[in-house]
């Protein structure tokens, strides 16, 4: 049996974000300009990407979120910035960490839904809450999945220090580096050629 969350994503700038998981898309609203400008910000307190946060993982919540709601979620993204970056270092979950996840997820309720796909039958978690609570505990749970049914040793920060993109890497050689070779793979590139110039 397969037990999947019952998130679809549709159609949002996936070159933009460069997200592949409900958790990596929530830690990453802590934006930094890969290319090493000043567009840097803080995303989680801006209605707009609330807003498309919300469509793209089919979750419900009041945007935009309040002071005191704004000020939980940087805090619960702090902490799993932390633990991931944790993992991605080769430490393992503590029992702490563990504890604080499964407060966090507590306070979400999902409805379980049977259903038939292409590769067989498969368990839904359908979300039931409209509060940002609810969102915490699902970006929780689905962390929680990633280290559970995956690696957390998987977990990388983009070797581009400019960039410091969260991400999980499914590569077979576990030699992944950038969040996107195109995009920072391709300017560490350039930035080593030219520092090599430079030398010479």
């Amino acid at each position: 049996m397969i037990v999947t969350i019952f998130l679809i994503l549709d159609g949002y700038n996936l070159a933009e974000v460069r997200m592949d998981r409900l958790w990596t898309d929530f830690v990453n609203s802590d934006y930094h300009d890969w290319r090493g400008g000043n567009r840097s910000e803080d995303r989680l307190g801006k209605a707009e990407w609330q807003q498309a946060f919300l469509k793209q993982w089919q979750l419900n919540a009041t945007v935009p979120a309040s002071s005191e709601e704004e000020g939980v979620l940087r805090n619960f993204r702090n902490e799993l910035q932390a633990i991931a970056t944790g993992l991605s270092d080769g430490n393992v979950l503590s029992n702490k960490d563990q504890e604080w996840l499964n407060g966090i997820m507590e306070e979400g309720q999902v409805i379980r839904r049977l259903n038939a796909g292409d590769e067989g039958l498969n368990l839904s978690l359908i979300p039931v809450g409209t509060q940002w609570q609810q969102v915490m505990a699902e970006v929780a749970a689905d962390f929680a999945i990633t280290v559970v049914e995956g690696d957390g040793g998987r977990i990388r920060i983009c070797d581009n220090t400019d960039c410091r993109w969260i991400f999980y890497d499914d590569t077979r050689s576990r030699t992944q580096k950038y969040c996107d070779d195109k995009m920072c793979g391709n300017l560490m590139k350039v930035r080593r050629f030219r520092a090599k110039q430079k030398k010479d």
